[in-house]
């Protein structure tokens, strides 16, 4: 399986590498910075908490249905584009919210659209990398590495420059910024090559239901699910942990910093490392290390060097981890299934995981305090570890 011209295999694996930096850049400049224009536009803390819990509760659906279209028609990178012309769509209906009768509305209905078209990108993204590096059935994930970690490069850059820009320019040029993230993914997604798997129009796409009744699978996907879970309370509550302690800001985004900067050169390097286990060993292992890392951070969260060695960790808890879950979505769901295993990746490992540790972990918060909620993903990594373990059989 090889692609030729126009494109080579190393020309299209750039091409799909320049797509993950446009969109975990556009990610890495909404993410943090859209509830500060929300808060800019009147909208109260309770408006701001349930938008922003819209792109969770549009990762439980919308990736399957997106992935749904690419295994029935083969046309995954044609709706990569389709989705990337819908973000533009809707990010250009951000700059006239203001000027809506109800911003509220306006705000949450545009925003949901924008959750519903980028949710498509990934799950396509990754059914078509996993169509250009397969290799009897395996993922090339040295190869993989090379192309994913732009998407975190493109993350830590958007934090960095939109951050420094916005202090600059003020929050109200905010969905302007969004617009232009979002057409220059489009510009990327139109030079993308175009692979088009071949679909007998007599022979329907076989059901993907069969493949989660088989144990393993089930498991599998257990252990993502309660590994992600753990992960909610560092995405949505770990800066607010950190205030609460007396850390400032500068320590703040140093924290981050160190767990990206961990990420990005576990993906850069993961050659190296994923073939020394097979990914359901990997699995164990990143399990454990959410244990870990989260006990840690519950129990020594006033220890900076500890919360440094804390956030190293990521490399494990979230690198290592997606390469594992990715090349196992790609050995149990193969040919025109593999859209919809990614979609259910994302669906059962961030859709609903999100939705539930972001309800949870708030009201934990309230009851029991900050340290509770950490205490509660070391318990949920435990989970995970015995999930893992029933995987590999």
């Amino acid at each position: 399986m090889s692609e030729r011209a126009p494109d080579g295999r190393t020309s299209g694996l750039r091409r799909f590498g320049a797509l993950s930096f446009c969109y975990f850049g556009a990610i890495g400049l909404f993410n943090p910075y859209a509830p500060l224009w929300f808060q800019s536009l009147g909208l109260s803390t309770l408006a701001i908490g349930a938008i922003a819990s819209l792109q969770s509760w549009t990762r439980v659906f919308a990736p399957y249905g997106w992935s749904w279209a690419g295994d029935h028609s083969g046309r995954r990178v044609e709706l990569i584009r389709l989705a990337s012309l819908g973000c533009v769509l809707s990010a250009a209906g951000l700059i006239g919210v203001r000027w809506a009768g109800d911003v509220a509305f306006a705000v949450s209905a545009v925003t949901f659209v924008l959750f519903l078209a980028n949710s498509g990108v990934v799950p396509l993204y990754e059914a078509t990398l996993a169509h250009l590096l397969g290799r009897g059935g395996e993922m090339d994930l040295a190869r993989y590495g090379r192309v994913r970690v732009w998407g975190s490069v493109g993350f830590i850059v958007a934090v960095t420059v939109f951050g420094a820009l916005l202090d600059v320019a003020g929050i109200g040029i905010f969905p302007w910024f969004v617009l232009s993230m979002n057409v220059l993914l489009l510009a990327v997604a139109l030079r993308l090559p175009t692979l088009r798997e071949p679909v007998a129009a007599d022979e329907p796409a076989p059901p993907a239901l069969p493949q989660l009744r088989k144990p393993a699978v089930a498991w599998f996907f257990a252990s993502i699910a309660f590994t992600v879970l753990a992960h909610t309370s560092l995405y949505a509550f770990f800066s607010l942990y950190l205030v609460s302690l007396g850390y400032g800001k500068a320590a703040v985004g140093a924290l981050w910093a160190v767990s990206v900067a961990m990420e990005i050169a576990f993906f850069w390097t993961q050659g190296r490392w994923a073939v020394r286990l097979p990914p359901e060993r990997w699995l164990q292992v990143v399990a454990a290390a959410t244990v870990l890392r989260f006990s840690a951070i519950a129990g020594a969260g006033g220890w900076p060097w500890v919360l440094v060695l804390a956030q190293a960790l990521h490399a494990f808890t979230f690198a290592a981890h997606h390469a594992a879950c990715i090349a196992l979505v790609h050995r149990h769901f193969p040919g025109r299934l593999r859209g919809r295993g990614q979609a259910l990746y994302t669906v059962l490992g961030y859709g609903v995981p999100g939705v539930l540790g972001g309800v949870a972990g708030g009201w934990l918060i309230e009851h029991q305090g900050f340290a509770a909620v950490f205490w509660a993903a070391a318990l949920s990594g435990l989970l995970a570890l015995l999930c893992a373990r029933r995987a590999a059989g």
